[in-house]
């Protein structure tokens, strides 16, 4: 993949009166599926795909504050997607450009010398597609399954919201048929065992505190071993074999086990959950209002 600059961004955001069209609204199944609770035991897996694409890996280890604040991270990471998915076609369309503005300075070398630039346009698209890969898989773990209707929509709804990144029609692919070609041949040729891919499998393993630890310091000491177990335990466990053998991740069948065991579990739980636990976006961005609202004039941090 090249490393050469990109062209002028600006063509490539859509104009407002295509914002409403290409953003989620209630009743899509980005809306409904895009949040429940459930999914952020995915969150360390899209993250390993995401950091395993060379570029992505590079620019993670050079210029993110993951190592120093990965809960910050987290938050920002949230903001960012539930901001796209239930903010609203106006607030989706400014977060995309923010997103898009800040992606302008990422660049640098990769530890083999070739220069990188994050809006490349392969793995700037690698990015935003595994969100959607990471909605799907979890769902199959841990909540309740997308039917193969349910897939393509989201598919398709997925890739419309790209648009509002700067993702052209022609980065994805359409269809989840293609798709899963896609992800495959994305596997198969182009992840990498990165210095980043390191980088997030300690933090899962040694979850640092959050910023307010001292106000409750005895229960995060009592907290972090079994989250930290959880963590690794979903994030390498939905990773495919071939990328826990190449990143020289053992998995044992007590691994697997527990693993089914967690996950049956949690799909126990979806009788039972309410609505709020189940779409959690709409409520998060109530939240973080004040947040949100500080921040939308300055740029956001990796």
């Amino acid at each position: 993949m090249s490393g050469m600059r990109p062209a002028s961004n600006a063509p490539l955001l859509p104009p407002a009166q295509q914002w409403t069209a290409l953003a989620p609204h209630p009743g899509t199944v980005a809306w409904r599926r895009a949040s429940d609770a459930r999914l952020l035991l995915a969150a360390g897996y899209a993250l390993l795909l995401q950091v395993s694409h060379p570029t992505v890996g590079a620019g993670v280890s050079e210029h993110s504050q993951f190592r120093r604040d990965p809960w910050g991270r987290l938050l920002r990471t949230l903001d960012y997607t539930y901001t796209m998915v239930y903010g609203g076609p106006r607030a989706a369309a400014e977060m995309g450009a923010s997103i898009r503005r800040l992606h302008r300075r990422i660049r640098g070398v990769t530890p083999d010398g070739r220069s990188y630039h994050a809006l490349e346009p392969r793995a700037y698209a690698w990015v935003h597609a595994t969100l959607a890969e990471a909605i799907v898989r979890a769902h199959d773990r841990f909540a309740r399954p997308l039917s193969i209707g349910e897939r393509e929509l989201l598919w398709a709804e997925w890739r419309a919201l790209g648009r509002l990144l700067g993702i052209r029609e022609r980065d994805l692919p359409a269809g989840w048929g293609p798709f899963r070609a896609y992800f495959a041949e994305v596997v198969a040729h182009e992840l990498r065992h990165t210095a980043a891919v390191d980088e997030v499998l300690g933090a899962l393993a040694r979850p640092a505190p959050p910023a307010a630890q001292a106000l409750w310091a005895a229960g995060w000491g009592l907290a972090r071993l079994p989250l930290a177990h959880v963590l690794k335990l979903t994030s390498v466990g939905l990773l495919e074999p071939e990328l826990r053998c190449r990143f020289g991740l053992r998995w044992s069948s007590a691994q697997e086990l527990e693993l089914r065991a967690l996950s049956a579990a949690l799909r126990s739980l979806t009788p039972v959950m309410p609505g709020a636990l189940r779409t959690t976006g709409p409520g998060y961005l109530r939240m973080r209002a004040g947040a949100l609202a500080g921040a939308a004039s300055a740029q956001p941090v990796t």
